[in-house]
């Protein structure tokens, strides 16, 4: 840089400092008379005084009259009437590097052990817009997951933004570890967000693992924390995901889950004044989940495959959440206690599961022994009542008594422990094999 675009960026530098003041604090939510700011800026609330003083993070989320409405990313017991407001004219930075990979950070980027970050990074906003349309370049070859049911059944693009639609304890943890563990992708991105704190370290340590951490990033905002921190943590390890996608790599990013997300939004959005619709979910929740999920995908310079994870109430699949959710990504995956009662893990339903690339990006030859056995399994699954209380006589139908033969063969396919791996090439052979074996 030379002196003379030196002394045009100090020319160009805003000199002044601009600070308000707390007028009330109503539950969630920080009403100042001022600073000047814009909606997304942060701000810090000073409390405290002499030793004890300290800057609280907050967010401006909405104006009322002439009084600026703050969110703080932390708790609200220390802030007083009076306490300064202190405007920073950004909205949150992160800082991103290669140098991440391995680390556990919160919602701000920071480590989450209370360590330093590494030298070398850079600041991004977490605020990006989703790449231009006619800048997203298809969906044209497969990528690896290392599970033999998804990579034959259900193949999945680089590039391709799949929902995972379960209920509380149905193994969506777990197939998440998998995935991350078994990919052939260059690097995982993980947001854990409103999860219980126990289950944070067991994910890693146990379904995570040490050689899944090793080539990954994760972004933690646990159920305790405020609405605000969980809905930036969605934002946060989106933008650490696009970082390396625009190094031109293929990332693999894991979110659990988006339903939490929507309701720390909806949190947000009623502490605000908006009123509530379908489920009590506000109109906010509603405008940012494409947004959100937009943002990952294909662009010029690399992919971002994403997994979404969304909590089903009461396994009901039509809820207003899981609705959008499945009308904005590129296919869903559906996993049921039913099977997963029965021991089968993964319990993906793969008749009610679908990837909407897969035709795109695999063979004939892998295309028709799919359908075969989908068809097979859908022919008993029909017929499954008949046949346990003995009202289906062999030789009746023949398509009823080669779905009867394959069956036992198709369960023992879709089972996986969760140690085991299968490259993708492996997974399509089997497939071939046991659709051919007669």
């Amino acid at each position: 840089m030379n002196w003379q675009t030196l002394l045009q960026e100090i020319e160009t530098i805003d000199s002044y400092k601009r600070f308000g003041k707390v007028t009330r604090v109503i539950g969630l939510m920080i009403e100042s008379k001022g600073p000047e700011s814009s909606v997304g800026d942060v701000c810090y609330i000073h409390v405290g005084s002499g030793k004890h003083k300290q800057k609280i993070a907050a967010e401006v989320v909405g104006f009322r009259e002439q009084n600026v409405l703050l969110m703080p990313f932390s708790t609200v017991q220390d802030i007083s009437p009076g306490c300064i407001v202190e405007a920073t004219g950004k909205p949150l930075e992160i800082k991103v590097g290669a140098e991440l990979i391995g680390q556990v950070l919160d919602s701000l980027g920071k480590p989450l052990n209370g360590g330093v970050l590494p030298k070398g990074l850079h600041a991004i906003s977490i605020e990006q817009e989703p790449p231009n349309p006619l800048a997203r370049p298809p969906i044209t070859e497969p990528i690896e997951v290392g599970v033999r049911l998804i990579d034959s059944l259900l193949t999945v693009g680089k590039g391709q933004r799949v929902g995972i639609f379960a209920g509380s304890g149905v193994g969506k943890s777990t197939l998440m570890g998998m995935i991350a563990r078994n990919t052939n992708a260059d690097i995982n991105v993980i947001a854990l967000i409103g999860e219980r704190g126990r289950e944070v370290r067991e994910f890693i340590e146990r379904d995570l693992g040490p050689e899944g951490l090793a080539r990954s990033v994760v972004v933690v905002a646990t159920s305790d924390q405020p609405a605000l921190m969980r809905i930036k943590g969605a934002y946060t390890a989106t933008a650490i995901a696009e970082y390396f996608r625009d190094k031109g790599m293929n990332v693999m990013f894991m979110m659990d889950s988006v339903t939490r997300v929507a309701m720390a939004q909806r949190e947000v959005g009623l502490a605000i004044g908006e009123p509530p619709t379908t489920k009590g979910y506000t109109p906010s929740v509603f405008a940012i989940l494409p947004k959100l999920l937009e943002r990952t995908g294909t662009n010029e310079h690399g992919t971002i495959t994403a997994f979404y994870t969304v909590l089903v109430d009461g396994d009901d699949m039509n809820e207003p959440i899981a609705d959008t959710v499945r009308g904005i990504l590129d296919g869903h995956f559906v996993l049921e206690r039913n099977l997963a009662n029965q021991g089968q893990y993964p319990a993906i339903n793969v008749l009610k599961s679908i990837s909407r690339v897969m035709n795109h990006i695999i063979t004939p030859e892998h295309k028709a022994a799919a359908e075969k056995l989908r068809h097979l399994l859908s022919t008993y699954i029909n017929s499954e009542d008949l046949i346990n209380i003995g009202a289906y006589k062999r030789g009746s139908s023949k398509e009823i008594d080669e779905a009867i033969r394959y069956y036992p063969k198709i369960i023992s396919f879709l089972k996986q422990d969760i140690h085991d791996k299968f490259t993708k090439d492996e997974s399509i052979d089997m497939l071939m094999n046991l659709v051919h074996s007669g």
